[in-house]
């Protein structure tokens, strides 16, 4: 067969010779041992907990090398493009301290421009072209219907579905009836002409997993479509090559696709880039594990902490835990250092899948939250306000310096001990709540109605905002012996049978009638906080 004829008709027109590309993206001056890493995702709309998890470990292992993250974006699908998604992708990922030194909307070094896969359509067909010339290309014309047939033939059959093989039926098509069908304008698509062998096992050096063994491709897989734009798998290879790609960190359901990879760089003639084989986010859910679930899990969209208000540097420090086995230890010893100190090592990644724990990330989102300071925690909590918070929440940073004594005494600055009552941005706003706004419900007194309005009542008649803390609360504890209530917790305990409570109980109820939650931060300093016309308001309507 003429393939140089065939490539011609498939391919019409003059194309650069295949050296004018390797010169063109030359390899990168950079320091020896400096690695180039790279997050490709689809414009899908949807960037997850894995891309995330990727990331993290290509920003650490190129910046500690001295080397080049950069962010490509797979757009060859444009069934599954959504408009703005690459804005999202770099915006979520932004959150999280992901640096991208060049890429799609970032710019950077335009030797290796452009980094839409669409706009680089030009080189995947020149090498397609040349893949068909030395014969390792072809031309199919089997329709979707026949794909169809095929698969459903092989799953009745037990066998692998895919074209390989007796099932690549266009595969040895002869010269004639190519030429014919091409004549008939049939539709067609170029697949790679696979000298796989799947009975031929290959190790390969996983920089993740180690050693491992795979069966060799022997799938004809397609690299041009039918519009003449590459699938994934072939463009993929041409841009880590042409990007200069030292190593690709991805999640292990790509380990299925390493051999058609490895195939398809062997037949383009490049040198190969270290695959490294991240593991899956597991869950635990009952008794089994399972991946997280886009369906299932809200947790695994970024968007989900973005909207909670996860603090970016906790949940950062999360994924650290699970990415490399020894970074617990080393935060542990060096909780405020920053994350970029961490010696970070592919081989410290883990070889199976990670159990995410979201009560886990609270912990450390509460321990990191309590080491701000309350400067740092009023802008943290400011941004996500402006983007996700009420109308109601954004007035809370009208008065800066009432907003700071109330982040003081529930962060507990001052005192022998942080408070770790935060979680997330939304469970602050969530918490500092009652200091801005009066309360929409209460919780349960442990009091009846009548002992409850007279105990009130007379709080309100000796209470004075110039009481410093010692005096006030010698007034609760006049008004709760007046009452019948221990004002003594040692006797209380001692005999409780002899008194209706103790002066806490008494204290609960001022509280409950103040801010409406029967656990607060000290009492005495909210009420100096709120000021004394709020607070007799508040307790006036608790009355009613």
């Amino acid at each position: 067969m003429n393939y140089k004829a065939l490539a011609e008709r498939l391919l019409p027109g003059e194309y650069p010779p295949l050296s004018y590309y390797e010169e063109k993206y030359p390899p990168r001056g950079l320091p020896e041992k400096a690695e180039v890493t790279r997050l490709a995702p689809s414009p899908t709309g949807f960037i997850h907990l894995g891309n995330l998890f990727a990331a993290i470990a290509n920003e650490r292992v190129a910046h500690r090398s001295g080397g080049i993250l950069y962010l490509r974006i797979e757009d060859t699908d444009l069934k599954r493009k959504v408009e703005g998604a690459v804005e999202a992708v770099i915006h979520a990922l932004h959150y999280f301290d992901i640096t991208f030194d060049e890429g799609a909307e970032i710019g950077g070094d335009e030797t290796y421009a452009p980094w839409y896969q669409r706009q680089r359509a030009e080189i995947y067909r020149a090498f397609a072209k040349h893949l068909i010339e030395i014969g390792r290309a072809y031309p199919c014309f089997c329709t979707e219907e026949e794909l169809s047939r095929l698969r459903e033939e092989q799953t009745a059959k037990k066998e692998i579905t895919g074209y390989y093989g007796k099932y690549a039926k266009c595969r040895d098509l002869s010269e004639e009836e190519i030429y014919a069908n091409l004549d008939a304008g049939k539709p067609y698509v170029i697949r790679l002409r696979s000298l796989g062998d799947p009975e031929h096992k290959i190790k390969f050096r996983d920089a993740v997993k180690g050693e491992i063994t795979v069966t060799e491709n022997d799938q004809d897989v397609v690299i041009l479509k039918s519009d003449g734009i590459p699938t994934y798998h072939f463009a993929h290879a041409i841009d880590d090559h042409f990007m200069r790609t030292t190593l690709v960190i991805r999640g292990e359901e790509w380990l299925a696709s390493l051999p058609i990879h490895l195939e398809l760089f062997d037949a383009l003639g490049f040198c190969r880039p270290r695959y490294g084989h991240n593991c899956s986010l597991m869950k635990q859910d009952g008794e089994t594990r399972r991946k997280l679930s886009k369906r299932k899990d809200p947790e695994l969209s970024l968007e989900f902490y973005r909207k909670e208000g996860y603090y970016p540097r906790a949940v950062k420090v999360y994924m650290l835990t699970l990415l490399n086995s020894n970074f617990e230890e080393w935060y542990l010893k060096n909780p405020s250092a920053p994350l970029e100190e961490f010696p970070f090592k592919v081989e410290k990644m883990g070889k199976s899948g990670a159990l995410f724990d979201l009560d886990k990330l609270n912990d450390i989102s509460k321990n990191e939250l309590s080491n701000l300071s309350v400067a740092d925690m009023g802008a943290f909590l400011k941004v996500w306000a402006e983007e996700f918070g009420t109308e109601s929440q954004r007035h809370y940073f009208d008065d800066e310096e009432k907003l700071s004594r109330v982040l003081a005494l529930c962060m507990g600055v001052g005192g022998k001990k942080r408070r770790k009552d935060f979680t997330t941005a939304s469970q602050a706003m969530g918490f500092i709540r009652f200091f801005f706004e009066r309360p929409a419900e209460y919780d349960e007194y442990r009091v009846d109605r009548q002992e409850r309005a007279s105990i009130l009542t007379d709080f309100l008649a000796s209470y004075s905002p110039a009481d410093d803390a010692q005096a006030w609360f010698e007034k609760v504890k006049t008004v709760a012996g007046a009452h019948g209530f221990a004002t003594d917790m040692k006797e209380y305990k001692l005999s409780p049978e002899k008194f209706k409570g103790s002066v806490a109980d008494v204290a609960e109820i001022l509280r409950v009638a103040t801010t409406g939650r029967a656990n607060t931060p000290d009492l005495w300093t909210i009420m100096q906080i709120l000021g004394e016309k709020e607070v007799r308001e508040r307790i006036a309507e608790a009355l009613k």
